[in-house]
């Protein structure tokens, strides 16, 4: 428990500090652009018939029309005018969310993983344990699956308290499916990431899920209605640039924890640098037959290695 925990906390900081690098900051700005001009667009187009919808869909409702007269005659005003808005929100921004996780992992996440190695890892071997396919058909299956999550959860939002635990939930289980997959694609192969999945999945959905509520943190600046209104082509980038800053802090994260869990693994099996065969004696004996790393293949420059006087 102490290692693990040690390893999470180390983790944390070095992510933090690479935020502030300048290539970090650059490359977060790249979907920022994409983002900002789709969503510059859709408001432009789109934005009032979206409110008027919703307005219509909430004026529909019997109930919740006796509900914004019984507010109206304490003096609050048009509540549904302010609420309709805020809705609007709701419902676009977990698509904001997908839509900058997708393009995070496309764009940013190779670079930040690259970075991370190239700094930290440089001697750690690449076994290309996962394809560009491969990723792609995890991270779409991946998304698929949340956003079915996402649409069953909906009716559930209106419970106060579970529209503040449902979204982050959901999303921190697609960052950490998504998140490690990548991260691990390059250096891991198939056993050691499935190896690295069945030790560190604790970890590694809670890291998900904290990530998470700090995606969900920029719909702060979208709390009230009429300000969003007012203020969208300033708040929408701003809060489209700090999404893709929380993912690229959860890429280096991840990055930064997976690279160190398998080096780790690495080491526990003397599979250092290019070598992939346990040492001999007593090292090998600690590994079960039965664990997926006892069928990793052995390497015949090891082999030579340890023949050397």
């Amino acid at each position: 428990m102490l290692p693990g925990m040690r390893l999470l906390l180390d983790s944390f900081w070095r992510a933090a500090a690479y935020c502030v690098r300048p290539r970090v900051i650059a490359l977060s700005l790249m979907p920022l652009l994409l983002m900002a001009t789709a969503a510059s667009g859709l408001a432009y187009f789109y934005w009032d018939a979206a409110v008027q919808g919703m307005r219509g869909l909430l004026d529909g409702y019997a109930v919740l029309a006796t509900f914004w007269g019984w507010l109206q005659r304490w003096g609050l005003g048009d509540v549904a005018a302010v609420v309709a808005p805020f809705m609007v929100v709701l419902v676009v921004a977990p698509a904001l969310v997908v839509i900058s996780l997708l393009v995070v992992t496309v764009l940013m996440t190779p670079a930040l993983v690259a970075l991370v190695a190239d700094r930290r890892f440089p001697a750690l071997a690449r076994k290309k344990g996962g394809s560009f396919m491969a990723s792609l058909a995890w991270s779409m299956s991946s998304t698929v699956l949340a956003l079915i999550a996402l649409m069953v959860s909906v009716p559930l939002w209106l419970v106060p308290p579970l529209v503040l635990i449902l979204p982050p939930l959901i999303w921190g289980w697609l960052t950490y499916r998504v998140m490690t997959f990548d991260v691990l694609a390059e250096h891991a192969s198939k056993e050691e990431r499935d190896e690295l999945f069945r030790r560190h999945r604790s970890s590694l959905l809670g890291m998900g899920i904290l990530t998470g509520y700090l995606g969900a943190a920029p719909s702060i600046l979208w709390a009230s209605g009429v300000v969003f209104a007012a203020a969208f082509f300033i708040l929408v980038p701003l809060a489209i640039w700090i999404y893709t800053l929380v993912f690229a802090f959860s890429s280096l994260w991840f990055a930064h924890y997976a690279l160190a869990a398998l080096e780790r693994l690495r080491s526990e099996t003397g599979q250092w640098g290019g070598s992939s065969a346990p040492p001999a004696g007593p090292a090998a004996q600690a590994i079960p037959a039965s664990s997926p790393l006892a069928s990793l293949p052995s390497s015949p420059s090891s082999a030579s290695e340890s023949a050397a006087p």
